[in-house]
């Protein structure tokens, strides 16, 4: 998509699957199983997306996906396999600027690849790259509370220390039209991306709106550390983006990677329709 001066498009690192019950919070199963069918463990879909933005000599991407890191018995548990393959490469030495919406797995550790010499050592994945995260979040990641710390690993938050780390508050600008928010509902340090051109907005919501299917107010995941934060964040991002016709990208929806918000006859936030980029 050309969008201003900018030119956008998507890339799926992968596919895994987590808990659906944890993934729709206190959304029954009798509703959320309908939205997203479980296999067998309980497990739904979910994509590890990112958003790339060309700006002349400027690639940036936002999120790293989840990574080949990863044990036989961790790829089973959360059934980790490839993107597609139809989907446009992405030339790792390109990208000059990694946005992390956060240090979670699944957005973070895809930022270093394994090496097989030395063994147990790690490289970064796109050596040139600025990476940008939430100052909070960094400290947060640093010492998680007893609920996150499955999802920051201290091996990847300690590797950070190699890449050239730019650290990020509120709502900032990072390149002209590019934008950070920050948001601490889904966890402290979150931040969204706004993308800026012609009086016109794309974002990139990340876990504050993981796939389509999560649009709804109360459609909050598990992993959520302050449901109420979460709730007025959420709002007022999707209130913006019907009353101004924003374009989202959604980073774990499986097959809706972006789409356009109405309020449907309950004034509930809809899909209105799906958006190819």
């Amino acid at each position: 998509m050309r969008f201003g001066t900018f030119d956008l498009s998507v890339y799926n690192h992968g596919f895994f699957r987590l808990d659906g019950g944890a993934m729709f919070g206190t959304v029954p199963k009798a509703i959320w199983s309908k939205l997203a069918p479980p296999d067998e463990d309980n497990r739904i879909l979910l994509a590890a997306r990112s958003l790339v933005i060309r700006a002349g000599e400027r690639v940036f991407m936002i999120d790293a996906g989840m990574g080949d890191r990863w044990t036989e018995k961790m790829r089973r548990i959360y059934d980790i396999r490839p993107g597609v393959d139809n989907e446009p490469g992405l030339d790792a030495g390109g990208v000059t600027d990694v946005i992390l919406t956060h240090l979670h797995f699944d957005h973070a550790r895809g930022l270093f690849r394994a090496r097989t010499e030395p063994e147990g050592e790690a490289d970064l994945r796109y050596p040139r790259a600025r990476v940008y995260v939430q100052a909070a979040n960094y400290e947060n990641a640093k010492k998680p509370n007893a609920r996150e710390r499955a999802s920051y690993l201290a091996e990847d938050v300690e590797l950070l220390g190699r890449a050239r780390l730019v650290l990020t508050s509120g709502s900032q600008e990072v390149f002209p039209g590019i934008w950070v928010h920050g948001a601490n509902g889904h966890t402290r340090g979150h931040q969204w991306v706004e993308v800026r051109a012609d009086g016109r907005s794309l974002a990139f919501p990340s876990d504050m709106v993981p796939t389509s299917r999560h649009l709804p107010l109360p459609y909050l995941m598990g992993y959520d550390v302050c449901a109420e934060t979460l709730l007025e964040e959420k709002d007022a991002l999707l209130s913006r983006a019907v009353g101004e016709r924003w374009t989202l990208v959604f980073g774990h929806d499986p097959d809706v990677p972006a789409g356009r918000i109405t309020r449907d006859e309950k004034g509930h936030y809809a899909l209105e329709e799906a958006v190819a980029l």
